[in-house]
């Protein structure tokens, strides 16, 4: 009967337990299919919507190149055709003012985005037509009522620079002529006229705010073949341009730009940020940060691939965006035109067929996800609760129990299965060091049998007389002393960031540097002893108050390069540090004898930390089973003044005899 009530209590766990796992199962599926549904007409609309919106980009890239190219090309092939031929220009702008005058009007009334065309002269005299159908011109000069073209020249010679500006009608006659009294305009100071002269082909300067109208332009300029000396330039303003990317609007809040191949920017669909642009003095001055556009700043930082469609998160929202870039055109060479929609709404009617399905799924969906929200958590506050275990026991944590009350019977079984594990490390955890295996799994080096040559700093040490205190002492009282002096041992060389790799009966062998790494590890380890030493006086002084034996221990230090790893049988490792350097350490341990000494040290110790510990020298000895002599110190202390702050102190030598 007992048996059969166990098997009964047992199999009404585990029908719960089925029931349970049911429950999650139905509201999970009827979720699924809800979500599939709602997910699939979702994605349907969105890809739609995602669709459209790069045809339309697509399209508008297309439509704003294409005007920016036949800008460049237009303006550059006026101003072939003014350096190509022996014309007017090669005469002073003084001279055959008739024939420029006519080759210019011709010009500027066949291209009006063209805001004038100049020529500018080695000796700083200037020739400068100007289309007047520009109300900037036009409040510039205060021009006659008929007139259409302006021609300013600035001649110098010998003399005081003359300036004039002379008016034009639509059929060139001229209407009347200004004497200008103060224009301190050099041509051969800006950069169109350096970046040209002298050169063979056309060159695009700016974008720059112009010096007279004040407004954004840039310019295509190029050396007479006549005279290199002589460049002639033509201006275009880029409000045609941003008058049509402002225009075309994927969206409400999209937007639309072009920045040249340093990523600065040119022109921008949002007024506010062309007249940020036009108001600059600074030719250069077109940087996105000055302007506080986060949208910019974040595609300057990372620019989207060319001719596809990226996504940008800006202040918490995501756009669209997609770059193209400007080919065969003087003027916009390496510039890339970028528009960006904020998917938002881009996704506005995908979003509205959600919102309905989501509204007519939730009422069938609600109680099954009442239901089952209540039973994942009190499925899921007992898993935390293991979770939270085992990370203890990961941290080697083994002072706290674990009690997982739960009716679910497959938690209550991990839980005790758990528990039987923490006994069972925290068994382990006594014949091995914690913070051996913390500091092991920390640094990668418990990874199965393997080993690495690394320079260490290894310390030995060594009771005195211990033979005598043990035939002296029962056992048991020696296991106890021995038990209280390793304590102090141990909790000093953790404080000094080293680790006990092993325990030699009465003596310890602890290293620095491994297995976590340490570059002052022969500092620490020399800093390590002098501890080791102050809290043995304590201890030993416990020793003598209780009528106890002195443990009056010998130290020996050494650093150099050892083998370092996990060695061992593949179903049992040890994590040790073998070659000459330890065997040096173990060495100068027993030297102390003949030196009367408690702390030893080699010379490759005082090489690295001479400016922070305090050594005698002891001159050179043999150490048994080696060849070459060793060069002995002993450790006295810390160098105090070294410890200091620069300002309360001056550097001293550390090893003093």
């Amino acid at each position: 009967m007992a048996g059969s009530s166990k098997d009964t209590g047992s199999e009404r766990a585990w029908h719960g337990s089925l029931r349970t796992l049911f429950a999650v199962v139905m509201v999970a599926l009827l979720l699924a299919v809800s979500g599939m549904l709602i997910a699939l007409d979702y994605y349907r609309a969105r890809n739609a919507a995602i669709e459209a919106a790069e045809i339309h980009m697509n399209g508008f890239e297309d439509r704003l190149i294409s005007r920016m190219q036949a800008l460049s090309g237009d303006t550059s092939a006026v101003v072939n055709l003014i350096v190509s031929i022996a014309n007017s220009f090669l005469a002073p702008p003084s001279e055959r003012i008739g024939d420029k005058v006519t080759i210019l009007r011709a010009a500027l009334s066949r291209s009006p985005q063209i805001d004038g065309v100049y020529a500018g002269y080695p000796d700083g005299s200037f020739f400068h037509a100007v289309n007047l159908s520009s109300t900037d011109w036009r409040k510039a000069l205060n021009p006659p009522a008929f007139a259409t073209m302006a021609v300013r020249i600035l001649e110098r010679g010998a003399g005081e620079p003359r300036a004039r500006v002379i008016f034009y009608d639509g059929a060139g006659k001229q209407l009347s002529e200004r004497s200008i009294a103060t224009w301190s305009y050099d041509p051969r100071q800006r950069p169109w006229y350096r970046a040209a002269v002298g050169g063979t082909g056309p060159i695009a300067t700016g974008p720059y705010t112009m010096a007279t109208t004040r407004s954004l332009g840039m310019t295509i300029s190029q050396a007479h073949k006549g005279n290199p000396e002589i460049v002639v330039g033509a201006d275009v303003v880029l409000d045609r341009v941003t008058r049509f990317i402002a225009s075309e609007r994927l969206t409400p809040s999209a937007v639309a730009f072009v920045v040249d191949p340093d990523k600065k920017l040119l022109m921008h669909s949002d007024p506010a940020l062309m007249r940020a642009i036009a108001a600059s003095k600074d030719e250069r001055d077109f940087d996105t940060a000055n302007l506080h556009d986060p949208l910019l700043a974040a595609i300057r930082a990372n620019p989207p691939v060319l001719d596809k469609m990226s996504t940008f998160d800006v202040d918490g929202r995501r756009w669209v965006v997609m770059g193209t870039e400007v080919d065969s055109a003087i003027l916009f060479a390496g510039h890339i035109a970028v528009i960006a929609a904020p998917v938002d709404e881009l996704m506005a009617p995908a979003r509205a067929g959600l919102y309905q399905g989501l509204i007519l799924s939730a009422g069938i969906v609600l109680l099954s996800v009442l239901g089952a929200l209540l039973l994942a958590h009190l499925i899921t506050k007992s898993l935390h609760q293991l979770t939270d275990s085992a990370n203890r026991l990961q941290d080697l944590d083994f002072s706290t129990p674990i009690e997982v009350p739960t009716r679910v019977n497959e938690i209550a079984t991990l839980g005790s299965a758990m528990n039987k594990a923490r006994d069972a490390i925290f068994t382990f955890g006594l014949y091995v060091p914690k913070e051996l295996v913390r500091k092991g799994m920390e640094s990668g080096e418990f990874s199965g049998r393997n080993a690495r040559r690394q320079e260490v700093t290894a310390i030995f040490t060594d009771i005195y007389d211990f033979t005598t205190i043990s035939e002296q002492h029962s056992p048991e009282e020696v296991v106890s002393m021995l038990s209280e002096y390793f304590d102090v041992l141990n909790e000093t060389v953790n404080e000094h960031g080293g680790t006990i790799i092993q325990f030699l009966g009465d003596s310890i062998f602890a290293m620095w540097n491994a297995p976590a790494p340490d570059p002052n590890h022969a500092e620490n380890a020399c800093r390590g002893a002098l501890a080791m030493r102050a809290r043995l006086d304590i201890f030993n002084a416990k020793q003598r108050r209780s009528g106890r034996p002195e443990f009056r221990t010998r130290f020996g230090i050494h650093t150099g390069p050892a083998v370092v790893g996990s060695v061992g049988a593949n179903d049992r490792l040890q994590y040790t540090a073998m070659g000459d350097s330890i065997n040096v350490a173990s060495r100068l341990e027993g030297m102390n004898k003949s030196y009367s000494t408690w702390i030893l040290a080699s010379s490759a110790v005082v090489a690295q930390c001479r400016d922070k510990i305090l050594f005698r020298p002891l001159g050179q000895a043999h150490a048994k089973g080696r060849s070459s002599t060793l060069e002995l110190f002993e450790v006295i202390g810390v160098n105090e003044v070294a410890d200091l702050p620069p300002q309360q102190g001056a550097a001293t030598p550390a090893t003093r005899s």
